[in-house]
């Protein structure tokens, strides 16, 4: 008789045979569906992470497995060495849907963000005329644009940089947040873009300014620069908006989309632009074999489809609001929760703790035992995301898992 698997198997299994590049709460799941995930033990939990919103449509949801099956039966892959059947089908519905001349689609988050760099590059010495290798990208301290090479020349997070130099040139790093450090920045000529998350997400959930977007946006137009919009992961209703840069009525002149373009159900991403940005890359001269197949076009139709026939953005905006108010009374109960910050159901509380105290992962590792999951993230924040699917009452049945939980840790501690 073979033995089943336990937890503890599964994670012995992954630190013997996988690099040890993350370190995961110490749970092993093997079904998800809407809002809830379960362990091999059979367990459920309430999922308050949505793999980095990437799942904002919910676990599994019926229709988007439905058109990814139906289409895997059909046809995968082609490359984009032929035309198919799909991906012109795919480009008049996404540049529909958020308004853009064009799309080059990708797989990744961080491939779509390597597109955008390489795109704004191309149009600052094809339109704006920037001397030959002197285009320089501006970037916000605190990023997260993911783990390239080329990106992570643009981070300060040492997790993310150290010993991977040398680094990309052509990148300045400005303060988040600080719209005197970007007018002072784009001063040089040979700026091309700057590249900014409308709120910061792996930073801890960083809400900038209401001028702060606005004002950006101003500046790059005033001085010819690319507003460059990364909402892998603010996107796709997550926010409480289509796009958090909608709060503002924002059109970014790139805009990088990721995670729930695909409802989690495979990588698909998109770089959107208009015609004078986008067609100054010419055949040839950057691509993927995966990027724009069929499989993944089936899937990004139908996971947006969910997200506006679901109405998600709105349920997003209404939870997201009793949330805060929700988490604003346990600040005042407790002395160990300082702030709660976000917008829509992208939400994070910082504990008020040194940024390198176990606390924050202690609570996280109690939220688990509870039934709820969620990460910490800078040590001493928690990011609360949960699947936009979620109703009130699944929501306060989870404030109050939260709140007890933090409150009985407050105790014993």
């Amino acid at each position: 008789m073979i033995r089943e698997l336990t937890s503890q198997d599964y994670i012995a299994l992954e630190d013997k045979y996988g690099a040890h590049n993350y370190h995961p709460l110490p749970v092993v799941l093997s079904k998800g569906e809407g809002v809830y995930l379960w362990d091999v033990e059979g367990k459920r939990y309430y999922d308050f992470l949505s793999a980095y919103s990437a799942v904002n449509q919910g676990h599994c949801h019926p229709r988007i497995i439905s058109a990814m099956t139906e289409q895997a039966k059909r046809l995968t892959l082609t490359s984009r060495a032929f035309y198919n059947d799909m991906l012109g089908i795919y480009e008049k519905y996404i540049t529909n849907y958020f308004g853009y001349d064009k799309v080059l689609p990708i797989n990744t988050g961080v491939e779509a963000v390597e597109t955008a760099l390489k795109l704004a590059r191309k149009w600052a010495y094809l339109v704006k005329k920037v001397p030959r290798d002197k285009a320089k990208i501006i970037f916000a301290s605190g990023n997260f644009h993911g783990r390239t090479l080329g990106v992570i020349s643009a981070s300060v997070d040492p997790d993310a940089r150290n010993d991977y130099g040398p680094y990309l040139p052509g990148i300045e790093i400005i303060p988040y947040n600080d719209l005197h450090a970007l007018e002072a920045a784009l001063q040089d000529p040979h700026v091309a873009a700057f590249v900014v998350e409308p709120i910061q997400g792996e930073a801890g959930v960083v809400v900038p300014d209401d001028d702060y977007l606005p004002g950006a946006y101003r500046l790059c137009k005033n001085h010819n620069a690319l507003f460059v919009a990364d909402e892998v992961q603010t996107g796709i209703a997550r926010t409480g908006k289509m796009l958090a840069c909608d709060y503002y009525d924002i059109k970014p002149d790139i805009l990088i989309l990721g995670k729930a373009l695909s409802g989690g159900a495979m990588p698909v991403s998109a770089v959107l632009a208009d015609d004078e940005v986008m067609l100054t890359i010419k055949p040839g001269e950057h691509g993927s074999t995966f990027g724009g197949n069929p499989l993944a076009c089936a899937v990004a139709i139908e996971a947006l489809e969910v997200v506006k026939d679901e109405n998600l953005a709105d349920n997003a905006m209404r939870l997201g609001n009793i949330f805060r108010d929700e988490m604003n009374k346990l600040v005042a109960k407790s002395s160990l929760v300082r702030l709660v910050r976000g917008k829509g159901l992208l939400n994070a509380i910082v504990i008020n703790d040194k940024e390198d105290s176990p606390t924050a992962w202690n609570i996280c590792l109690k939220l688990r035992d509870n039934g709820l999951l969620a990460k910490p993230t800078h040590g001493n924040i928690i990011r609360f995301a949960p699947p936009l699917v979620m109703t009130e009452a699944q929501l306060r049945e989870c404030i109050q898992i939260i709140s007890d939980t933090i409150l009985d840790y407050e105790k014993q501690a």
